[in-house]
């Protein structure tokens, strides 16, 4: 037995060299002890004090690591009828020694949670995926489309998924053939998980190989190859989208499982018709968006209750007047035909709604429907990128630029790498007066593709803005090349040709474009843009109030036209503003 010189505090292990307490040396000592094992009684009275005697016993660094170290009972303070009783000093110690045993206490739990917060983010449920376009290896560019629409296609049925972000198209298949690996692309897409797959046609046989990877930890997850026909097309890439669920550990609502397992026709040769035609929609020329016409309505005709074909056919008529050349007032009710047949085929469909909103409001003009269209499609998809982008357009239209901006950078998170909605940012930027931060949108779109006409156009608008004539010239002359010489690109040209004085070359844009609006191929308003270059009010109002006349769909984003901002304090220009409908 050894007591502590120093607090009298008696042990009765002769091994212990130190006060378990103030840490003084021990000394031999022949007083009384008894107890239960652990605990030292101080004393011989009835009243004695017990100190637990097994702080941290024998816990391991293994066991800590494990979480298993056993819990601790910190000590007590002595009894105030002991008859040693402990010094002032020897209680500060006493504190001290359970100031410290607190301290290793929280470093153990801490350690535990924090092990079990990193196993949990270890064994965390893929929350985000990109499915990249499949690679064909079939040596025949004919097959092209399947191998873009298969993709395609599992990318829509995963989006059905509300618990489950899926990188939209535009922004996926800006790798298509590039040699970038998936961790890579999982960073810049800011998703969990990368799919990739391959695909080899010969004859009517149909080989699909897929992998699913796991970017976070550098892990494949699922790979498989299905051996198929042509006429399983349809059922193949159902099972592979309901495998893709199972294998990113989700659980299906019933809403979400329809969406996976719905068959949205039962004929594969309209399915391969629609994979084609909107292969080509996605292209976005004169020429393509006429084959995509074609292939939809063959579609349609092959399978009459095939609504997505119908919401691709709706698609084509809406943005045709932008690309063809041909009268908007000739296309737009095509549009809101072919819409209003997909929503009647299948009223859970997004896209439709979202067409019809933007159709209604250049057509027609009609705030109230175009709002209570883009509304619905929110409800059917929150997450659909399209839907963000169009209805800012309408809202920069009718001058509600706030929540403009809101809804483009809302498209932009959903799918930060597309083009055309970057395009719309940069717009925003230049409404807002920001020029410095339009360039910058300007100039990583043309990162992205120096080939996006769209985006040396935008550049164009912002130079002239900035008074910078000759870089605004290259730009319009980069632009009219790239978009073959289209009508909007044309009136830019135009402009910067004007504010050059460059009178030769002006009047001839002039011809070309009154020309074309002769065989309703133009609008008033790329006129009333080219006259604008000159400062020429009356011209330019006069070629506005024909674009009226024809009730012209470029007039629903009047207030979004940066080149004629010379005219808004002209009371002309408000009063066009009230017809039209959109006058604060």
């Amino acid at each position: 037995m050894k007591r502590c010189p120093q607090c009298n505090r008696v042990e009765s292990d002769d091994a212990l060299v130190y006060c378990r307490a103030d840490g003084t040396a021990l000394i031999s000592d022949s007083g009384s002890f008894s107890g239960d094992a652990g605990t030292a009684k101080f004393g011989s009275g009835a009243v004695s004090t017990e100190i637990e005697t097994s702080i941290l016993p024998h816990t391991t660094d293994a066991a800590i690591r494990r979480g298993t170290a056993p819990t601790t009972v910190l000590p007590v303070a002595p009894a105030s009828g002991s008859t040693r009783e402990l010094t002032k000093p020897s209680k500060r110690k006493a504190w001290i020694v359970m100031a410290a045993a607190i301290v290793v206490v929280t470093v153990i739990v801490g350690y535990f949670i924090v092990g079990k917060f990193i196993a949990g983010k270890r064994e965390r449920a893929i929350e985000s995926v990109a499915v990249l376009p499949f690679e064909n290896k079939s040596g025949n560019a004919d097959s092209e489309y399947l191998s873009e629409g298969l993709a395609e296609s599992l990318i829509y049925r995963l989006s059905q998924l509300s618990n489950l972000k899926v990188t939209p198209r535009s922004s996926a298949f800006r790798y298509k053939g590039k040699d970038v690996d998936a961790e890579k692309i999982g960073n810049e897409l800011g998703v969990d998980a990368v799919m990739s797959g391959r695909l080899i046609l010969r004859g009517d046989d149909l080989t699909i190989s897929v992998d699913l990877i796991d970017v976070r930890n550098k892990k494949t997850i699922w790979g498989e190859q299905f051996e198929r026909k042509m006429s399983d097309l349809l059922a193949t890439q159902r099972d592979i989208a309901a495998t893709i669920t199972d294998k990113l550990q989700l659980r299906l609502s019933g809403n979400d499982s329809k969406g996976i397992s719905k068959q949205y026709t039962t004929n594969n040769e309209a399915y391969q018709l629609y994979l084609q035609g909107r292969y080509f929609w996605n292209k976005r020329s004169s020429d393509n968006l006429k084959k995509a016409t074609e292939l939809l309505k063959a579609a349609t005709e092959k399978d009459p209750n095939f609504a997505l074909a119908y919401a691709g056919l709706a698609d084509c008529y809406a943005v045709s007047y932008y690309y063809v050349g041909e009268r908007p007032r000739e296309l737009m009710p095509l549009a809101k035909t072919y819409a209003a047949t997909a929503i009647k085929l299948d009223p859970t469909l997004a896209e439709p709604h979202a067409t019809l909103g933007f159709a209604a409001w250049l057509l027609d003009w009609d705030k109230a429907g175009a709002e209570k269209e883009f509304l619905r499609a929110f409800e059917l998809n929150p997450n659909y990128p399209t839907a963000h982008h169009w209805y800012s357009r309408y809202l920069r239209g009718i001058g509600r630029t706030g929540e403009a901006f809101r809804e483009i950078k809302r498209a932009e998170e959903l799918d930060p790498l597309s083009l055309v909605i970057i395009n719309n940012v940069a717009e925003n930027y230049i409404d807002r007066g920001d020029l410095n931060s339009a360039t910058r949108e300007c100039q990583r779109m043309i990162d992205l593709d120096p080939n996006f006409w769209a985006a040396h156009q935008t550049l164009g608008i912002v130079l002239v803005k900035q008074g910078r004539y000759d870089e605004a010239l290259a730009e319009a002359q980069k632009s009219t090349q790239l978009a073959n010489r289209s009508n909007a690109s044309l009136a830019l040209l135009g402009h910067v040709y004007a504010r050059l004085g460059r009178r030769s070359e002006t009047d001839a844009i002039i011809k070309e474009l009154e020309k074309r609006y002769a065989a309703k191929a133009a609008d008033g308003r790329d006129l009333a843009v080219v006259y604008a270059g000159f400062d020429d009010k009356d011209k330019t109002f006069a070629w506005l109030e024909k674009a009226f006349a024809d009730h012209s769909v470029m007039l629903a984003f009047l207030k979004l036209e940066p080149l004629l901002e010379l005219l808004q304090s002209d009371p002309r220009w408000k009063d066009l503003e009230r017809r039209v409908g959109i006058s604060n």
